[in-house]
């Protein structure tokens, strides 16, 4: 791909129908618990980009055998074993969710990746480990890279978990728990951010018979077995964002195919973010229709359980018709970038006036101009880039292969949705 694209500009409605691949939060829970499962399985159209193939090669290194059938996964799962390098590139589901898994192996994993995966937070996740009796070296940082050193069993049982600063770190323990000897018992020292990622990862053990409970301060996770099951998996709702988007930057129409009737993604709760922006949203046999209205209305609204959104909501709040304020999201700051403070930059790029808080964004829009963006490494701010392009002319991204970590053809889906209909 290109060091530096340049996104469509759209001066009239588009009108399109843009079907997407399986859910990245799902095909990495899938992965997780089939490798862990009493017997073989299958993951029905998996996404497979740059996150959830580091996902499969991180679980092959420990001996899991995961074969390609047409566009399926079919999951074998073996003793899991040492010693291994696992690549976690900037994938927070692999630096969350693989320790539990490695701690069950025989023998040391080392887990490294991307420079900026240094500078993601992981030490509520490595101290909840120690404190089960697992050996963990990370220097003191409490960052990759660290080695597990495994045994090839957990014990398990009562642990107070800090997970403020991603709630990955739940869902990774979580994950793995039914395989602990004492399964697990877990209360939280503080607040979870983007909750609906920790139902989602709830709701996945319970469609493997796996017995966990909600608690006054946590969750309980019984020990026994993660039954065996092939799964079909749900279209990635986030990734819908960009295109629906589409249709309010446009006064255009976009339908998704097979959305769900019900959902523990947080891209769910699109249709009631976009319908407070001005869209009319319908759920139709085809699928999930937006149609943009004559304005993008401005958004004020806490995105603390839906914080992946953000940085394609803050785009299309730079081209509201008034102020928009977004609360909630200071973990922001510790994905793939800092997202707060990339959006306050490239918004600014644009024309518009950000305030920077604590936990969120204040956007007032601006007078419009040409810029040329970063996407900082993170397939979120190429997506952001490219809803601000279709309102803003000259809007170039740098970096746009960022995008293969979730969607690596999104630039080729997005070049089709706006030829729709021409």
């Amino acid at each position: 791909m290109s060091q530096v694209w340049a996104t469509p500009h759209r001066a009239t409605p588009v009108d399109a129908v843009v079907p997407l691949p399986g859910s990245k939060s799902l095909t990495a829970r899938g992965l997780v618990l089939a490798a862990l499962a009493d017997g073989p399985g299958r993951l029905v159209r998996p996404l497979r980009a740059r996150d959830t193939d580091l996902m499969a090669a991180a679980l092959r290194a420990l001996g899991v055998r995961i074969e390609d059938d047409g566009p399926d996964w079919v999951v074998t799962p073996g003793p899991l074993r040492g010693p291994a390098e696992v690549d976690a590139g900037l994938a927070g589901t692999v630096l969350r969710f693989l320790p539990p898994v490695a701690a069950l192996a025989d023998g040391p994993v080392r887990v490294d990746g991307d420079p900026r995966l240094h500078e993601r937070p992981n030490a509520g996740l490595l101290a909840a480990l120690r404190d089960l009796g697992v050996p963990v070296d990370d220097g003191g940082r409490g960052r990759a890279p660290f080695t597990v050193h495994g045994t090839g069993r957990v014990r398990g049982g009562a642990v107070t978990v800090d997970a403020r600063e991603s709630s990955q770190i739940v869902s990774g323990l979580l994950l793995a728990a039914a395989r602990f000897d004492e399964g697990l018992d877990l209360a939280l020292a503080g607040g979870v951010p983007s909750m609906p990622h920790v139902e989602m990862t709830v709701a996945s053990l319970r469609e493997r018979g796996v017995d966990v409970a909600g608690t006054e301060r946590g969750w309980r996770v019984a020990p026994g077995p993660v039954a065996a099951r092939d799964e079909v998996l749900e279209p990635d709702l986030s990734n819908a964002a960009p295109f629906l988007a589409a249709a309010l930057v446009t006064g255009g129409r976009v339908t998704v195919p097979g959305w769900p009737a019900s959902t523990t993604q947080p891209g769910g709760r699109l249709d009631d973010l976009l319908g407070a922006m001005g869209a009319a949203v319908a759920r139709t046999d085809e699928g999930l229709r937006v149609t943009g209205g004559p304005v993008v209305r401005p958004l004020v609204a806490d995105l603390g359980e839906v914080g992946e959104l953000t940085p394609v909501l803050a785009a299309l709040c730079a081209l509201a018709d008034g102020t928009s304020r977004l609360t909630g999201i200071g973990h922001l700051r510790g994905h793939e970038t800092d997202r707060l403070q990339a959006l306050a930059e490239v918004l600014g790029a644009v024309g518009a006036t950000v305030e920077q808080l604590p936990d969120g964004l204040v956007v007032t829009p601006g007078a419009r101009r040409p810029a040329v963006l970063d996407s900082y490494a993170d397939h979120r701010m190429v997506h952001a880039a490219a809803v601000l392009g279709l309102a803003v002319e000259g809007v170039e991204v740098r970096d746009p292969g960022a995008v293969g970590k979730t969607l690596p053809d999104f630039v080729e889906r997005w070049d089709a949705m706006l030829g729709a209909g021409h």
